[in-house]
């Protein structure tokens, strides 16, 4: 074949390199070759936009599009940096055989700081700090980009930092190894780490032809594999995702990992079979994760990388978050803390006639102080449905349930037996029941069940609308936040005291948690 093959690669030394040694070896079988560096060329492809054709990849959209418009022949990558579908017109024409796939930690004096509770670790991977921090939860990860000579140089620059992380394979190829340096054969890569990939166009036959003569079929199958199983979990590159597959006595085994962004979560498989009889290995291990848990791992971490569009003052649980629509970021933490107090024993020594109880808080602190046989209430009033039914799991019957303290208390007015009221209620409360109940001649006695503290975040300005569930959250955002943004309030005694500083209120149909996140959903339909 005459024709010289145009070599596509990026101009960094580790591309350079990769590319070298596709060059090397097409000139070993006779071909000539030219090495052409890309850099950015825009966005123009054939007058398509990027997205008709598929183009995504970080580190490969420049690539892609030079080969498009036909300035290349051939593309060299390093294949954990590709996306797992390729661009429309575009395919793997060849993997060559795979270097080291490890990790390395690279540092700096010894490795005494791995038995320390506190060391500074860098890298810029999700996947190896989420793997780092599941094993040494105490250590600190700080962020380290560039290329492969700037980030040893920033390591080096950097005091406080012990260490960094590296792909084997990258330092390795273009000798910046040190000596002190150790693989981590305890974390899984990233799938297809170590491995250097050729693209091509799909009709250009006789370059794919050429190129399959340099394809290494044992890193090809083992690739493949570990890149069906990242696609199967829907993460990209930057997913914390682990995968690697090798062949050992005619068997193929996958290990699989999935974390959370912070590592306090890691759900892992490994599996193997025979080689011949492994085409659903990848489908299986995948499966094998999203069925316990990884589903729900995968949709927070999508979540969290849209940014945090709303922001809930209570703590939500992982089935609440996977109620949201996967385009809304949620973050949450508790705006208002609870200090359950120490109730004196001659409060509950006799039978209470009336009691009433306006929240769980309340529910908790008499069982955090007494035994549910001796709490003797005869009439129990209580606000809202779940206060109902944990009063009633329990402690005991409920008389009669309202959805506030102000309709709760109108109804007392008219039914009560008796002339008195024992409320068991927090150190800030609202005023109306107490009220409404002595303008009616009705004896309140108030008990100090437990103490309310604001505890509250200031929101970053990405923030478009605050889950509000009780006026103390109102209360305690307003201690660090004054931006104008929608309130999304359980309701109507948190929408009171939200509209004292918010212009636009929405008020949830049912006050329960997860009626306000359907309140959110609709915003954002």
């Amino acid at each position: 074949m005459s024709r010289t093959i145009r070599i596509g690669t990026r101009d960094s030394e580790l591309a350079l390199y990769q590319a070298n040694i596709v060059k090397s070896q097409l000139e070993h079988l006779g071909h000539k070759t030219e090495l052409v560096p890309v850099k950015s060329t825009g966005d123009v492809v054939l007058n398509k936009p990027l997205y008709e054709l598929g183009i995504t990849g970080i580190f490969t959209k420049t690539l892609d599009i030079a080969m498009l418009n036909n300035d290349i022949d051939i593309a060299v990558h390093s294949l954990k940096d590709v996306p797992t579908l390729l661009p429309k017109g575009i395919v793997q024409v060849a993997v060559l055989k795979r270097g080291n796939v490890r990790d390395t930690l690279v540092f700096k004096n010894n490795e005494e700081f791995l038995g320390a509770k506190n060391a500074v670790i860098a890298t810029g991977s999700l996947r190896r700090r989420a793997q780092w921090l599941n094993r040494y939860p105490t250590h600190t990860v700080e962020n380290l980009r560039g290329n492969v000579n700037s980030r040893l140089q920033k390591l080096e620059e950097n005091e406080h930092w012990n260490a960094a992380i590296f792909a084997a394979a990258g330092i390795g190829r273009i000798g910046l190894r040190p000596a002190n340096a150790i693989n981590l054969n305890w974390m899984i890569p990233a799938p297809a780490q170590g491995a250097i990939m050729i693209t091509a166009l799909e009709e250009d036959e006789d370059i794919k032809a050429i190129c399959s003569e340099l394809n290494h079929e044992e890193t090809e199958i083992c690739t493949t594999i570990e890149r069906e199983f990242l696609n199967k979990l829907e993460g990209g590159c930057t997913a914390p995702i682990g995968a690697l597959a090798f062949i050992k006595d005619e068997e193929i085994t996958l290990e699989g990992v999935l974390l959370s962004t912070d590592g306090s979560k890691k759900i892992e498989v490994k599996r193997s079979e025979k080689l011949g009889h492994h085409h659903d290995l990848a489908n299986f291990c995948a499966n094998y994760i999203i069925e316990r848990g990884g589903k729900r791992l995968m949709d927070t971490i999508k979540r969290s990388s849209v940014g945090t569009k709303v922001y809930s003052t209570k703590s939500l649980t992982e089935d609440q978050l996977q109620l949201f629509n996967e385009n809304i970021g949620v973050d949450s933490s508790d705006f208002v803390k609870i200090s359950l107090n120490r109730i004196k024993p001659q409060v509950v020594r006799k039978p209470i006639q009336n009691v009433v109880i306006t929240s769980k808080n309340a529910v908790e602190a008499l069982l955090h102080n007494f035994s549910a046989t001796e709490l003797q209430f005869q009439n129990i009033y209580c606000v809202g449905r779940r206060t109902k039914k944990l009063i009633e799991n329990r402690i005991g019957p409920v008389k009669h349930s309202e959805k506030n303290a102000q309709k709760l208390a109108e109804y007392l007015v008219d039914y009560i037996e008796g002339t008195e009221v024992t409320y068991f209620c927090s150190d800030i409360r609202l005023d109306a029941l107490p009220s409404i109940l002595e303008e009616n001649n009705i004896s309140v006695t108030e008990v100090e069940a437990y103490q309310t503290k604001f505890d509250a975040v200031k929101l970053k300005d990405s923030v478009e609308g605050v889950m509000l569930y009780s006026p103390s959250t109102v209360q305690s955002y307003r201690q660090e936040n004054n931006a104008e943004i929608i309130a999304f309030c359980i309701g109507e005694t948190t929408a009171k005291e939200a509209k004292k500083h918010f212009k636009d209120i929405r008020i949830a149909k049912v006050p329960t948690v997860e009626s306000v996140i359907e309140l959110v959903n609709e915003n954002y339909i």
